[in-house]
């Protein structure tokens, strides 16, 4: 675990060219901390009971009251030789566990600040291309609403003028009405092509209307 810790740290202080995706990583990363937990969960017990142990032995000889005698170990000597380096191995063993959680927990959240930089920046990518769409939409619906009112103006225009023609003593001034009617349709529709479009945006305006 520890040598695939520092390959993972080395890796991730390489450039950004070089180094693998950043959600790749934090999920190794996420599963050796699990694994590495579940290893401390397993020693626990083992450790402390070893701890419990060792206690009980020493309490034992020191009820022992033993004294030393030239040219013989003690029982105290004797176990302390085999039992304390046992001990402090256990508690070395528990200290790298205790440190390489905190390398790992430390990784990790770095890690995790970079993906969120990186998820804001595609955020902030994301932003700006709605922007430019909604610009172009923008765009296309002025030049979808100058069609229209000019299509509609010229509909309502002949269909005025088909009207006019139909009714006696009028046909003479059809054309100068006509000229003067142009402006009045396109005006009024384009008035209320821009009311329409307003009520839209606003939903209040769309109910009173």
């Amino acid at each position: 675990m520890e040598s695939q810790l520092a390959m993972m740290t080395d890796e991730m202080s390489t450039n950004s060219e070089s180094r693998r995706d950043n959600h790749l990583l934090l999920s190794e990363l996420t599963s050796l901390a699990a694994k590495l937990e579940a290893c401390v969960a397993a020693n626990l017990y083992r450790f402390g009971a070893s701890r419990a142990y060792y206690e009980i032995v020493e309490e034992r000889l020191a009820a022992l009251m033993e004294e030393s005698v030239s040219g013989y170990f003690t029982w105290r000597d004797f176990l302390q030789r085999r039992i304390a380096p046992a001990m402090r191995t256990c508690l070395s063993v528990k200290e790298r566990q205790a440190k390489l959680s905190d390398e790992l927990t430390r990784n990790i959240s770095l890690l995790r600040s970079w993906v969120d930089v990186e998820l804001e920046r595609q955020n902030r990518d994301l932003l700006a291309s709605m922007n430019n769409r909604v610009k172009l939409q923008l765009r296309l619906q002025q030049t979808v609403e100058g069609l229209s009112v000019a299509a509609i103006s010229y509909y309502v225009v002949s269909l005025s003028g088909y009207f006019l023609k139909g009714i006696p003593f009028i046909y003479d001034v059809v054309t100068p009405v006509m000229s003067v009617l142009v402006p009045v349709v396109m005006l009024s529709i384009w008035w209320r092509v821009r009311r329409i479009r307003h009520a839209h945006e606003d939903p209040s305006a769309l109910e009173k209307s």
